[in-house]
């Protein structure tokens, strides 16, 4: 993802939706109907091209008990909420 972890950390608890969550160290384990989702992240280097520089943040998904139309239902707002810019 382009962006810090402030940034992420501010987003998060509108792109969870109505979802019970909880808030770890570089992690968030996500109530899903009866299922789950684990997420993990990490600062890593940031792009440079030319004199522009972008924050990166590797953002690891882990579903657990659902089916492909439930973790869309869910990544399809994630992704509405978390996106920025351009389109």
């Amino acid at each position: 993802m382009g962006c810090t972890e402030t940034e992420w950390l501010r987003w998060l608890p509108q792109a969870m939706g109505d979802h019970h969550w909880k808030l770890q160290s570089g992690a968030a384990g996500v109530r899903i109907g009866d299922g789950a989702l684990g997420l993990k992240w990490q600062v890593a280097a940031p792009r440079v091209i030319g004199l522009v520089r972008m924050p990166v943040l590797r953002v690891n998904f882990r579903f657990a008990g659902l089916d492909e139309a439930q973790r869309h239902a869910f990544m399809k707002r994630f992704d509405l909420y978390m996106q920025r810019g351009g389109g």
